[in-house]
């Protein structure tokens, strides 16, 4: 773990250095949403799906983007005290590009399924079902927005709000994320993200925090085919025990602006969770 803080510490240093590149097209342009980026000098489609590890690459200016589960199923852990389990239908992800950096970013749950019994007891005891808790979110590239450098890094805030009601967490929640990305080849980009949260424990009444690092390599086979495979851990200030998973996700890049994905999270502790997902991204 130590070396992974060093490593995120680091490389925007070594990163700087190569950042001073030649002005680009698309870096001489002054872009806003009242000014978008003209469509046929869109930067290739980055979205923050299909995994865990976000992608530092903001949509660009005065253009929406749509990141859909279109289904996502998540089953607790088998070492939890209790069991829970969560079926997300159409929980999207709206996005609109500010400028040439920075994008504004809403999260919509629009309906959830919620479950929870005792280890002991056969039927689920409890039941709740409906709309979830929005999520407003704030992304800011540091460097490499262009895509035409090797490297590039962001941060990501965000704010959750109580508006879910039995289906969501009972209260606030917020976070920081940061990822970076690295480009290995013309096909294999490597990425890399710490994510940081306090949230809610709504039967313990009490807040926790959340430490999420996570790795993934993103390779494409062809330019219609590409494969995420991603390595996550998570450890918090209640249960203080590290949780683990390995997460696998084809991408099918339908054309330059709608990609289809669906995958599995692969529980590797018994403090796990085991999901299956199917998704989109759709650009506009």
């Amino acid at each position: 773990m130590k070396h992974f803080f060093w490593l995120l510490i680091l490389l925007p240093t070594f990163a700087r250095a190569q950042a001073e590149h030649k002005p680009t097209p698309y870096d001489s342009a002054h872009f806003s949403w009242r000014k978008p980026v003209p469509r046929n000098r869109l930067r290739e489609l980055q979205p923050d799906r299909p995994g865990i590890t976000e992608s530092p690459f903001t949509v660009d200016a005065g253009h929406a983007q749509v990141e859909m589960d279109l289904l996502r199923l998540r089953n607790s852990g088998t070492g939890d005290e209790q069991r829970e389990r969560e079926l997300h239908v159409a929980y999207t992800m709206l996005k609109l590009g500010l400028s040439r950096r920075t994008d504004l970013q809403l999260e919509v749950p629009l309906y959830a399924i919620a479950k929870q019994r005792t280890t002991e007891a056969s039927d689920w005891e409890e039941r709740h079902a409906g709309f979830g808790d929005l999520t407003l979110r704030v992304k800011h590239n540091f460097i490499g927005d262009d895509q035409q450098g090797k490297f590039a890094m962001a941060v990501i805030g965000y704010a959750r709000l109580p508006s879910g009601g039995a289906v969501g967490e009972g209260a606030p929640e917020y976070g920081v994320v940061l990822p970076v990305d690295i480009e290995l080849s013309d096909k294999a980009n490597l990425e890399a993200q710490l994510e940081t949260d306090l949230n809610y424990d709504r039967d313990q009444d009490q807040r926790y925090l959340r430490f999420v690092p996570s790795t993934a390599l993103e390779y494409d086979f062809t330019e219609k085919l590409g494969l995420v495979t991603e390595a996550v851990a998570m450890w918090n200030t209640e249960q203080r025990r590290w949780q683990a998973s390995a997460n696998i996700a084809p991408i099918f890049k339908l054309t330059p602006n709608l990609q289809l994905d669906l995958g599995t999270h692969l529980a590797l502790s018994r403090l796990s969770d085991h999901e299956y997902f199917v998704g989109f991204t759709f650009r506009r």
